[in-house]
Formats: C-alpha cells, sequence, structure tokens
C-alpha cells in the first residue's frame, strides 16, 4: 500500500477492527518512511451485481445509494448506524452469487428489512420507493401493516 503523504510502499499494519458484522475491514498503517498514519478499508467485492432498472437500464449495484435512503428514512429515528449497515450487510448477502436483479426486487427486500428494524422509516422508504401520491396511498399500507401486525400475534 504506497502511503497517501509520501508515496512510498513502505508501510506496517499496526492495528486490524471489522465491522459492519464482519463485512468491513478496517486497517491502521504506519508508513515506514515518513511515520505518518493512515487508514485502509477492505470490504467484500459484489462481483459483477447489475441492476436492472424500471427502464430496462442495466447500472452497477452501488451499496451507498441503498445506504442513502435507508438512511434518509430513519432520519430522526431511535435507529442505530449499526443497524443501518446490519441491514446493508444482509441485503449485499443475499444478493451474492447473481449477475442480474431488477431494481425492484432490491426495494422489496430493503423495505421487509426495514420493517423488522423500524415501522415508521419504513412506511417512509415505502413512500418514496412506491411513489405515493395522495394519503390513500398512506392509509392502504398502514391498514395492511395492522392487518399483518394483528395476524402475527394470533
Amino acid at each position: 500500500m504506497k502511503c497517501p503523504f509520501c508515496h512510498k510502499d513502505n508501510d506496517r499494519v499496526v492495528e486490524t477492527r471489522t465491522s459492519d458484522d464482519g463485512f468491513l475491514v478496517r486497517r491502521r498503517r504506519v508508513c515506514q518512511s515518513c511515520n505518518r498514519r493512515f487508514t485502509t478499508y477492505e470490504r467484500i467485492e459484489v462481483g459483477n451485481l447489475r441492476v436492472i432498472k424500471r427502464d430496462g437500464a442495466r447500472v452497477p449495484f452501488d451499496r451507498d445509494k441503498i445506504r442513502e435512503g435507508v438512511e434518509r428514512a430513519c432520519w430522526k429515528r431511535p435507529v442505530r448506524e449499526a443497524q443501518i449497515s446490519e441491514l446493508v450487510a444482509e441485503l449485499e448477502t443475499s444478493l451474492e452469487g447473481e449477475t442480474e436483479v431488477e431494481s425492484q426486487r432490491i426495494g422489496e427486500m430493503t423495505m421487509a428489512l426495514l420493517r423488522k428494524i423500524d415501522e415508521i422509516a419504513y412506511v417512509r422508504f415505502a413512500s418514496v420507493y412506491r411513489k405515493f401520491n395522495t394519503a390513500q396511498d398512506f392509509t392502504e399500507i398502514l391498514r395492511a401493516m395492522a392487518e399483518s401486525n394483528a395476524a402475527g400475534r394470533e
């Protein structure tokens, strides 16, 4: 690894930690030439997964897009950063081995995982994902949630 300061390829790892439920490795390094410290991250690459958009376009899978959408839905909710990271990691893991996946499937999977964490965040995400236009759209999803919650208690 080249040092970002002196550009020499002479460093040593001084600390290694895992995060994102074991899907990310953070390494603190020290350059042997200039003695400055820097951090690197390693993440499992999700092959060449392509997302098929609604208009038929195929784009590379971008975990950061998922994370941003979930973070927006969880804004000012009692959801920890670790829970969001775990959700994104779980979604990514469930897509391993696939080469193409429809964006609708990713959205539905994300909603299902988000509902387990926070129902309000789930409704927020659903309102954007499903393009709610009226109060009736909200009423329908809330009614469906109430029915499934009641069925789950029986």
